[in-house]
């Protein structure tokens, strides 16, 4: 299973409690993303400072990088649904900021520069040392928790977002002026067919 596909899983479940949220949260935040996005201007975060909001733009392109089929959870506005759950649900604030200077400080002790700073294969070492919870080294257990929820909050923002959608060449919600019946190829594979 590629990494898109395991984060496609992931979107699906909310996994870390520090995270949890629902999904009245998803669709006003995905609505608020959407709507910044169609603004033409760049968006204004409400809760991040200006270097959390660097943090975020490029922690969520490391999570979901552009690729051949779609771009990137930034392109998909996943800084700016982030924003938006953060700003409506105060009780999540504590852990976010946590988790981002948890990972400012690591890069600081490694490399001597926060991550924004760092290069990519830096960046790409701490991760790494977070983003398998089953080899993660117990003194790392913060970090490991915050990526997680990191990681479904980006995967989240991205896959409720019209690129995300896209991406996952969902075709529901589509409607059928006229319904002629199951194409006969799934009657085939499901072994079954009309009576009449």
């Amino acid at each position: 299973m590629d990494r898109r596909a395991a984060l496609k899983l992931a979107a699906t479940v909310p996994v870390a409690g520090g995270f949890t949220w629902t999904a009245c949260d998803v669709d006003d935040a995905s609505r608020a993303a959407n709507s910044a996005r169609a603004g033409g201007g760049p968006f204004t975060p409400t809760f991040f400072d200006e270097h959390e909001w660097r943090t975020v733009n490029v922690l969520v392109d490391r999570i979901i990088p552009a690729d051949d089929r779609s771009g990137s959870a930034t392109d998909a506005g996943v800084p700016a649904f982030m924003d938006f759950i953060m700003t409506d649900v105060p009780d999540r604030q504590t852990a976010m900021r946590g988790g981002l200077r948890w990972i400012d400080t690591q890069c600081l002790e490694r490399f001597d520069k926060r991550f924004v700073e760092c290069d990519e294969a830096q960046q790409a070492q701490l991760l790494d040392d977070i983003a398998w919870p089953a080899r993660a080294k117990p003194e790392h257990s913060q970090g490991v928790a915050f990526f997680n929820s990191f990681r479904d909050l980006t995967a989240t923002g991205f896959w409720s977002s019209r690129m995300g959608v896209d991406d996952l060449q969902y075709t529901g919600n589509v409607p059928v002026p006229e319904w002629k019946g199951c194409p006969p190829e799934a009657l085939v594979k499901l072994g079954v067919r009309y009576e009449g």
